[in-house]
């Protein structure tokens, strides 16, 4: 009888009858590996929580301040994160696609190796902020603000940058194909080892004598380079 009970035991274990529900309740306590899935939490000051690992697919951290917290390797895919506050935030290897980022406040964050595909990232503030190998392949960052910011080896395949403040970034081994520059402000900025840049793109964004450009391609006549006004960044 107690082998057959242990065998019993053994098949509900394999079953999955007795493991821990699939999500956490939204009231537990943030922390490593946390699982807030779909979460609502709107309005939350996190400021430098750790929150390595988490399942936080679909969570809605509008209006929330993650500055500073470390995201590292967490699932953000399909989250919002509108005007939410993410300054000098880590989010190394963090899955961020297809989330909901417009007008957030990433300055100066960690996004290195970072997967932002079809991320929509409209007048986001990245100035400053590291995205080393990160993955925008069609992300939307049209009017965002990326000064300053490092792309190096980054994936910008169909990345939308119309208007953008692109100034004094590096594209060092960046793959732009497809990239959509229009209007965007290139001044100070590194293109000359971008993988796959064409004329077509050049011509139609802004720059200066200070823009680097890949051997072969040349600036149009003028630059038309847009201010801060034409860009319309703080409405």
């Amino acid at each position: 009888m107690a082998r057959q009970v242990w065998l019993l035991l053994v098949a509900i274990l394999l079953l999955g009858g007795l493991a821990p529900s699939a999500h956490a309740d939204c009231s537990d306590k943030p922390g490593p590996g946390v699982d807030w899935m779909n979460c609502p939490l709107l309005n939350k000051r996190m400021a430098g929580t750790d929150f390595r690992g988490a399942n936080l697919v679909g969570t809605n951290f509008t209006n929330s301040d993650l500055s500073r917290a470390d995201l590292t390797g967490a699932n953000l895919s399909n989250s919002y994160l509108i005007r939410t506050l993410l300054v000098e935030a880590r989010l190394v290897r963090a899955d961020l696609s297809k989330a909901m980022m417009s007008r957030a406040n990433m300055e100066k964050a960690n996004l290195n190796t970072a997967i932002l595909v079809k991320a929509e990232l409209l007048r986001a503030n990245l100035a400053g902020a590291s995205l080393v190998g990160a993955n925008l392949e069609k992300a939307e960052l049209g009017r965002s603000v990326l000064r300053g910011a490092e792309l190096s080896a980054a994936h910008l395949v169909g990345t939308y940058l119309a208007r953008a403040d692109l100034r004094g970034v590096n594209f060092a081994g960046a793959i732009v194909t497809g990239m959509d520059i229009y209007r965007a402000d290139l001044r100070g900025a590194d293109l000359s080892k971008a993988k796959g840049l064409t004329q077509q793109q050049i011509m139609e964004a802004c720059g200066d004598e200070t823009t680097r450009l890949p051997d072969g391609l040349t600036p149009p006549p003028s630059w038309p380079c847009a201010t801060r006004e034409d860009n319309d960044l703080d409405d």
